[in-house]
């Protein structure tokens, strides 16, 4: 297939840069990825799609604030994005100055904390610091907002580009699906019986990377740190035994839960547990082995997260209810609206 084929031309003025004042009070459009019929709903009714014997799979990872701004020794501004703490005092970063960063070169956030650039990878730098990396973030850094959001991040930001659910520390990016949560829906899901996982991706900046090739194919995927607990196998397992779905909750839950698969697969075992990189590239063609239904926000023309949407419900579709999306006004990316689609194909 060729990049072209996932081309649709969105409005700028239906890009949200603003989230709903309510979490729940996002819009919801519902697709049937076998029959292409579509449904309109406010988020805070998505218990209306959902089952009793279903298991909602959710991302637990916690946005850092990830944008820096500091200065070499000569005085020369530097913004960095950081893409992967190693551990608490090294990460991967994105840098850009006026100059190409040599290792060695000094980079001053205040008076008294300064990093060191140490190496390179590819287009990524790896820095040091002599204070934790943590810390530093919580106190300098800003939300690394996607930069189809053209204005600077804001106090709001801090809550609400981050899950009500957040846990672990370590993506630049939030998995924008769950933002649609709140803690009265969550509740009410729990009250109707609807089991609940979660699993970790660290959603990196290579997310908003734009893809270079026609034939998508050609394509190869950036590299994420996951985590499937024993525990989320488990309830997955449990969940395809008593005749449930298994809804992921966002497109990186889709990428966890079939990373996991397929390595189960090739073992001849039911899911089993993995911790590690995936480069899981989803696209048309692709057979789904445990996801059944997914929410997930509107995605960019031609992006990854497009192909993967479509991979599921149909290209067709997926790009028919996109534009019934565009004529109905919805909100678009990451602090837009929703979708909840049914596949095209039943995991096994």
């Amino acid at each position: 297939m060729q990049l072209s084929d996932f081309h649709y031309y969105l409005p700028p003025e239906l890009i949200a840069h603003y989230p709903q004042a309510q979490r729940s009070a996002s819009r919801l459009l519902s697709l049937d990825g076998l029959t292409g019929q579509t449904e309109h709903f406010i988020f805070s009714e998505i218990s209306r799609l959902l089952r009793p014997k279903d298991l909602l799979v959710f991302n637990n990872t916690k946005v850092l604030p990830a944008r820096l701004f500091g200065h070499k020794e000569t005085g020369g501004k530097v913004e960095l994005l950081i893409e992967r703490l190693v551990n608490a005092n090294e990460a991967i970063t994105q840098i850009r100055a006026s100059k190409s960063p040599k290792a060695g070169m000094k980079i001053g956030v205040d008076a008294d904390n300064w990093l060191e650039v140490i190496g390179r990878e590819g287009e990524f730098y790896q820095i040091r610091s002599s204070a934790n990396l943590y810390d530093l973030l919580e106190s300098y850094g800003h939300m690394p907002l996607p930069p189809y959001i053209e204005r600077e991040d804001e106090l709001l930001d801090r809550d609400r580009y981050q899950t009500v659910y957040a846990k672990e520390p370590g993506a630049v990016a939030a998995p924008t699906a769950g933002l649609h949560f709140d803690e009265a829906l969550l509740q009410k899901i729990k009250e109707l019986g609807i089991e609940t996982a979660y699993v970790t991706l660290h959603v990196g900046a290579g997310t908003f990377q734009p893809v270079r090739v026609n034939n998508i194919a050609d394509h190869r995927m950036h590299f994420e740190r996951i985590e499937v607990s024993n525990i989320v196998c488990e309830q997955v397992n449990a969940a395809k035994e008593r005749g449930g779905r298994v809804i992921a909750v966002g497109t990186t839950s889709v990428r966890c839960l079939e990373t996991a698969a397929l390595r189960s697969e090739k073992s001849g075992q039911r899911m089993v547990p993995y911790q590690g990189d995936t480069s899981i590239f989803i696209y048309p063609g692709y057979r789904f082995r445990s996801v059944d239904a997914m929410v997930t926000n509107f995605h960019l023309p031609e992006s990854t997260l497009l192909m993967l949407v479509s991979a599921f419900a149909g290209r067709e579709h997926v790009l028919q209810a996109y534009q019934e999306a565009i004529n109905s006004q919805y909100r678009f990316f990451s602090y837009g609206d929703a979708m909840f689609i049914t596949g095209a194909q039943s995991a096994p």
